[in-house]
């Protein structure tokens, strides 16, 4: 899924945990979207692999919400956010397609490495591909309850990551043209360094 449908998912977490202990402020609302975010910064590093943890960030995220429930302070609170809307990201991202230049081809059956396992988790494509319209359906829905409850500046930043979002998936599939030209033309000690799936088709 886009990283902005799961930087809203985290949004809707903090909002959540705004409920119960309002004084976390914007603070939480930061750690729930950066926390939604925080996967993805292995984009070209081992992506879904090197910091998607979808068993480990969620004990970490239940053993967080509830020592934030013991507690109960702001801190406390935004890390349980961080680390529960990184849970989430990981375990959403199993929804969506498989790890490949194209995942609307349906070809790859690796979704988010599971540590504990050692093994991949297989795609279970609700969402088919990051910037399917479905994905952006998702992200729409979420994006409904801070539009709905948050002010400025909050509401500024949810309505920026639709449209990111909208802009993202009319450039989906131009964009992966865009990305083979390119690698077809990089010289080889370049390519070395070039993430596998954006090989895909050019082996």
């Amino acid at each position: 899924m886009m990283a902005t449908t799961h930087a809203l998912a985290g949004v809707v977490l903090a909002l959540l945990a705004l409920f119960v202990a309002p004084e976390a402020g914007l603070a939480v609302v930061l750690a729930g979207a950066l926390g939604g975010l925080f996967p993805d910064f292995d984009l070209y590093a081992g992506h879904r692999k090197t910091l998607h943890y979808p068993v480990l960030y969620s004990v970490f995220a239940v053993v967080s919400v509830a020592v934030a429930g013991l507690l109960g302070t702001p801190e406390t609170v935004t890390v349980a956010v961080f680390l529960s809307a990184a849970a989430l990201h990981s375990v959403m991202d199993v929804a969506g397609g498989g790890l490949e230049l194209k995942p609307w081809q349906g070809r790859s059956e690796r979704a988010v490495y599971d540590h504990v396992r050692r093994r991949w988790i297989a795609p279970r494509r609700w969402i088919r591909y990051d910037g399917a319209p479905e994905d952006l359906a998702l992200a729409g829905v979420l994006a409904v309850p801070s539009l709905v409850v948050f002010e400025s500046p909050v509401r500024e930043g949810v309505l920026a990551a639709l449209g990111i979002s909208a802009v993202y998936v009319l450039l989906r599939k131009p964009l992966v043209r865009v990305a083979e030209r390119l690698v077809a033309v990089l010289p080889s000690g370049v390519i070395d360094h070039v993430p596998d799936r954006f090989l895909d088709g050019l082996q």
